[in-house]
């Protein structure tokens, strides 16, 4: 039994990921009502942040002062203290006293020493105005309440790092909170996690512009129950007026045929008729159809995975994923879902990734789809393939 800030505290357990241990009470299931909130299942994001935040520090070369905004247990801020080297400060905020009385016993037990914050996280930012190089999101929801707060706060040439796990609003499962939330109608396709990606990108960088500050993304990935951004954050109105008139837009889709397209403008004339079949199209956004990924960015992540990280072999798969994916257009075709609107059986994935590839086209599997391919052949083109395949 552990005394914690005067509660008994039985049935605690400890918790070993990367190079610390922590201690946390037992609970039943993963919950915002648990005493003390930790996911085992983010031990993925947090030793890809790992990787994410020293590959930046590098860039700067320089010490770098982090916030992690929802601390909880404390991993997480913990783990960048002890693990990234040439860290200044790290900040860790949690609004839950007894969450703050946890991480200060954890940082203990680790002999790393944290600055801790018991704040509401919106309130924290705007008194911490230019403070952090590094402010990392990782809410248990939706982080659209503190982007705002976020954009005020954060200085230029900065990394920002989100965290979403309302996937079913930003992948269209529930439209309203979407609109509500992110101010963007999703719709859910095949490639509704990417949808909803670029939404969130898209809300991100139209916020951000209110402050004459603009993005440029980094890497982003949809990995089992949740979404996570990296943005590096750069300052100046005429580029921020740029970086929206090139990359936020619309993308329209056709439900009969699968016809897409990526439309750049928020205020341009959008189609509402699918020129491949007649159909009345879906229309998805405002959000985000420049890169989502950097590919400089994610080779030097690749080149420093030599941590002791329990998923590393994880990690490698999706960054090479991701670096292929870089340069890639905006969506992808789901394979089963093409030949099911043709009625015909599906032939194997890789022998149509080869086909694309032999008549000249750019073809690559996602990582957001297991039997996604992304391509810059058209869908007509792509459907004559994958018939003749099958014949």
């Amino acid at each position: 039994m552990d005394d914690i800030e005067g509660e008994k505290i039985e049935n605690m357990k400890i918790i070993d990921e990367g190079l610390i241990k922590i201690k946390i009470p037992e609970f039943d299931k993963i919950s915002s009502e648990a005493p003390v909130f930790y996911n085992p299942n983010m031990e993925f994001n947090r030793d890809i942040s790992i990787l994410a935040l020293q590959t930046f520090q590098k860039e700067l070369n320089r010490k770098i002062a982090i916030c992690d905004l929802f601390g909880g247990s404390g991993i997480r801020g913990i783990r960048y203290k002890k693990e990234i080297t040439d860290t200044d400060e790290v900040h860790v905020n949690d609004i839950s006293p007894l969450a703050i009385s946890f991480a200060k016993k954890n940082a203990e037990y680790n002999d790393v020493e944290l600055t801790f914050h018991q704040n509401e996280a919106n309130i924290l930012l705007r008194q911490s105005r230019g403070v952090y190089d590094i402010i990392d999101i990782d809410p248990f929801g939706t982080p659209s309440y503190f982007i705002d707060s976020v954009a005020y706060s954060i200085k230029k040439n900065s990394l920002l790092c989100v965290t979403a796990t309302d996937t079913s609003a930003l992948c269209g499962t529930y439209k309203e909170p979407c609109v509500r939330k992110y101010n963007a109608m999703p719709y859910k396709s095949e490639y509704c996690h990417e949808t909803g990606i670029r939404i969130l990108i898209g809300f991100i960088a139209l916020t951000f512009a209110k402050y004459k500050k603009y993005i440029i993304p980094q890497l982003s990935h949809s990995s089992m129950h949740y979404m996570r951004l990296y943005l590096k954050i750069k300052k100046g109105s005429a580029s921020s007026d740029e970086s929206l008139k090139n990359n936020i837009g619309h993308i329209i889709h056709c439900r009969k045929c699968s016809y897409r397209k990526s439309i750049t403008g928020i205020t341009t004339s959008i189609p509402r008729i699918c020129p491949e079949c007649g159909e009345k199209l879906k229309i998805t956004g405002p959000l985000w159809v420049g890169l989502i990924q950097n590919k400089e960015f994610i080779e030097k992540m690749m080149n420093d995975n030599s941590k002791i990280l329990s998923t590393k072999n994880e990690i490698d798969k999706l960054l090479e994923t991701c670096y292929k994916e870089s340069e890639a257009p905006v969506t992808f075709y789901d394979v089963h879902e093409l030949c099911r609107i043709m009625k015909i059986s599906a032939p194997k994935l890789d022998k149509i990734l080869n086909t694309l590839i032999k008549e000249g086209y750019l073809a690559i599997k996602t990582h957001f789809n297991p039997l996604g391919i992304k391509t810059d052949c058209d869908v007509q083109t792509l459907k004559k393939i994958i018939k003749r395949l099958v014949n």
